[in-house]
C-alpha cells in the first residue's frame, strides 16, 4: 500500500501541473519515471486516467473522479504528518480555518489575535467561503475547523454554537419614517429590499422564515458581503437585512436605523465546525477552546 500510496502522490502531481515533465521537475524525478508509474497506475486500475493531447495532458472523466477522491486522501493523510509535528508542544505547525468575509471581520479577529500572540510558531492559514464551501473545504481535508452561520446539518461534523446573532432589517435616512412604529412582514416585502445573495446561509434562513408565512422575498438588490448591504442601505438604495451585532457602529452613529416588525426573527447563532471522524489537532483544539 506504501508503494501504490506514492503511486498516488504522483498522480495527483501531474493532474495538478498537466505535465508529465513539470510534474517531473517538481518531483525531482525523471519524466520517464513519472510516465512510467502513471502508465503502471492505468494498468492495475483498467482505466485511462489521461487523455495525451499535442498541447499537453487532461484527466478523463475516471481520472477527474479519481483525482477528487485521491485530493482528500492526501489531505487527510497531511493532517495527520501535521499532527505529529505539533507533538513537539505547538511550537510549530499550521492550523487552517474555513470562514467567511463577515463572520470573520466582525468575529473572529480577536480570537486570532490572541491566539497568534499565545502560539506564534503556528501559521493561520484562513480559507474564506460559505457555509457550504466551508463545509466541503472541512470533508476534504483542506480546513481543520470552520466558522458557519448556523443552522445547518451535516451528519459528518461536529457543531458547536459559540455566539447568538439576531437578524434585522435596517433602513437609511430616506425611509426612517417606517421606524415610528412596528411594521408588518407583508408592507415590509412591498419596500425596495437589498439581501445578501441567494448561496449565502444568512440569506436562506430569513427566507425560510418569510416563506413560512407565505411571504415571497425579490430584493431589488443582492449583494455579495455584509459591508455593501450595510453602505447600499446608508445611501438610501433601499431597506436591508442585515446581522444586528455585526452593524452596530452604523446604528450608533445614526448612519442606519433598526426597523422593527410586529413579527421578529427568531435569534441564531454562529458555530464552530469539524470532523466527527477525525480528533482535532492540539492546535485545533486550543482554539476552539478558546472561543467557547
Amino acid at each position: 500500500m506504501i508503494a501504490k500510496l506514492d503511486v498516488y502522490r504522483i498522480f495527483n502531481i501531474v493532474s495538478q501541473n498537466k505535465s508529465f515533465s513539470k510534474a517531473a521537475q517538481e518531483l525531482y524525478m525523471t519524466q520517464s519515471a513519472v510516465s512510467q508509474a502513471i502508465s503502471k497506475l492505468e494498468k492495475e486500475l483498467e482505466i485511462q486516467l489521461f487523455y495525451r493531447t499535442p498541447k499537453g495532458i487532461v484527466l478523463t472523466n475516471e481520472g477527474e473522479l479519481l483525482n477528487e477522491h485521491v485530493n482528500s486522501a492526501l489531505g487527510i493523510i497531511n493532517v495527520a504528518e501535521d499532527k505529529l509535528i505539533e507533538v513537539k508542544g505547538l511550537k510549530t505547525g499550521q492550523l487552517r480555518i474555513g470562514v467567511g468575509d463577515t463572520i470573520s471581520r466582525y468575529f473572529l479577529l480577536p480570537y486570532l489575535e490572541e491566539f497568534h500572540l499565545k502560539y506564534p510558531g503556528i501559521k493561520l492559514n484562513i480559507l474564506n467561503g460559505t457555509t457550504t464551501e466551508i463545509c466541503a473545504f472541512i470533508k476534504s481535508g483542506k480546513a481543520d475547523v470552520g466558522i458557519c452561520n448556523l443552522p445547518f446539518n451535516d451528519e459528518y461534523l461536529e457543531v458547536i454554537p459559540c455566539k447568538e446573532i439576531q437578524d434585522i432589517f435596517v433602513c437609511g435616512e430616506k425611509y426612517k419614517t417606517i421606524t415610528s412604529k412596528p411594521i408588518s412582514l407583508e408592507s415590509l416585502m412591498k419596500m425596495p429590499l437589498i439581501f445578501l445573495e441567494k448561496k449565502s446561509n444568512s440569506r436562506m434562513v430569513v427566507e425560510n422564515f418569510l416563506k413560512k408565512r407565505g411571504l415571497h422575498v425579490s430584493p431589488m438588490f443582492e449583494l455579495g458581503s455584509h459591508d455593501l448591504l450595510l453602505e447600499f442601505t446608508r445611501i438610501n438604495l433601499g431597506i436591508s437585512c442585515v446581522i444586528k451585532e455585526f452593524s452596530k457602529d452604523y446604528l450608533e452613529r445614526g448612519d442606519l436605523y433598526e426597523v422593527m416588525l410586529e413579527e421578529n426573527i427568531p435569534p441564531r447563532s454562529i458555530g464552530i465546525c469539524y470532523l466527527k471522524s477525525v480528533p482535532l489537532s492540539r492546535a485545533a483544539k486550543k482554539f476552539v477552546d478558546s472561543i467557547y
